[in-house]
Formats: C-alpha cells, structure tokens, sequence
C-alpha cells in the first residue's frame, strides 16, 4: 500500500511539474510593458505588432484539442490542490520556499544572460546568488544589495535563440506542458540541463521536488490564469496571443 501511495505522488507531483507553464505566464504580463497588462484578451488583435507579425499556427485544431486537456488539468487537478496547500501554508511561508528555488535556478538566468552578452545582468545574478545563499538563509529572504537594477532576470534559452535571430517557428500547444513554439520547445529542453533540481537522486526525488515547486508557486498566483481565460471572446485565442506577445517582447529587452 505504501508504494502505491507513493507512485502515485510521484505521478501527480509529474502533472503538476509540467502543467504549469501552460499558466505561468499570466502573472508574467502584469508585470511586462513597465507593468502594464497588455489587452491580450481583446476581440481584437492583441497589438500592431501581432497584426503585422501574426502567430503561425498550422495546427491549431490539434492545438485547440490540447488547450482545453491542459485547461481541464489545471481546473481539475492544479488548482484544487494548490487552493488546498495555500489554506494549510501561510502566505509568507509559501514566498520563502518561491524565494528558495528562484535561488537554486539562478545558473539558468546566469548562462543565458552570458549567451546573450549580457554581462551586467550575469554579474547581478551571481552576486545575489551569493548574498541570497549566505546572508539570505539559503535564498530564503532577497536581500536588496542593488537598488538601481532589477533583482533577477527571467533569461531562458529560447530568449537567447530569439536574441540570435532564430524565429520562433509554429505555434504548439503541448499536452501537459502548455503553450509554446517550435524555437521556445528546444531552449526548454537545453534549459533542463541547467536546472540543478534534475540532478537530484534518484529521478523521483527530483520530480516531487519540481512538483512541491509548481504547487507553491501556483499557490501564489492563483487568479491569473482565470482572469486572463474569463474575460476572453476566445479563451485558446487569448492564450495564444499573450504567451506570443509576452515571449517577443522579453526577447526585445
């Protein structure tokens, strides 16, 4: 019984482990543009730039099929557990163990920032990983050592082969793992090898670590994603024009 029990933690913690980005990036747009949302769920087009650059999408009846199994998955299963956690966890505790894995990922940000010559935003990323790691116990608490830059960055791989001039290819939807795009898909897989998490033994230790993660930190922004859904015409439309418009945009930074 024991191990049942634990397969199936393992199971979930997997779900919830991949399911997030699909709404990850709702909390992000309410920070982009200098903090302004951007109207991504419009009737119309989400901005000039999409109308003169629109998303490629030649599989978008496979896309809309996947869409409402990632939607289902959040509604059905995401959600109700990160509601439950964040009733049991206090909100300060939960930003502390936020805090603690955005500490632990920082070779992600700190190589992508070097690909992309971004030698300021590497030296910012390694100096407060320093100081979060020793003075901020462990990463738990940020310590505000550099007030004129922003605290961290959000480089990924596939920021780095957008800097390069790589396209973005055709939108994807992937089942479990949410909105993407053929360039973002491949700097996903480059990035994993970064995560220090995946390196972690055994392999179920570092799937219920990442799945421990993503129920804490949807804990924390529960909401987006159903705003974002809700005041939409076309929820699959709204969806893909805001990871499109918020991934062209953090490339142009």
């Amino acid at each position: 019984m024991k191990m049942k029990i634990n397969k199936l933690v393992i199971f979930f913690s997997f779900l919830f482990f991949l399911a997030l980005p699909q709404f990850s990036f709702a909390e992000e747009l309410k920070t982009a543009d200098n903090g302004a949302t951007p109207a991504v769920a419009d009737k119309g087009p989400a901005n000039a730039q999409a109308e003169d650059n629109p998303t490629v999408d030649p599989f978008e009846p496979f896309n809309r099929l996947f869409f409402q199994f990632n939607d289902k998955l959040y509604y059905w299963a995401l959600r109700p557990v990160s509601k439950t956690y964040a009733y049991l966890v206090p909100e300060w505790g939960r930003v502390r163990v936020r805090n603690i894995f955005r500490n632990i990922t920082m070779p992600v940000r700190f190589v992508n920032s070097l690909l992309q010559f971004k030698v300021n935003g590497a030296a910012r990323e390694l100096g407060h990983f320093v100081v979060n790691s020793t003075v901020g116990v462990a990463g738990m608490f940020e310590i505000p050592w550099d007030t004129t830059e922003p605290k961290v960055s959000d480089e990924d791989l596939g920021q780095t082969l957008g800097s390069y001039g790589v396209g973005e290819g055709f939108y994807i939807v992937l089942p479990v793992l949410g909105p993407s795009n053929l360039r973002d898909s491949v700097g996903l897989a480059g990035d994993l090898f970064l995560d220090p998490v995946n390196y972690v033994t055994p392999n179920s230790a570092a799937i219920e670590i990442h799945g421990y993660d993503r129920v804490n930190g949807t804990s924390l922004r529960i909401g987006d994603y159903e705003e974002l859904i809700e005041s939409a015409v076309d929820p699959y439309t709204a969806v893909k024009d805001a990871y499109t418009q918020n991934r062209r945009s953090r490339i142009k930074e």
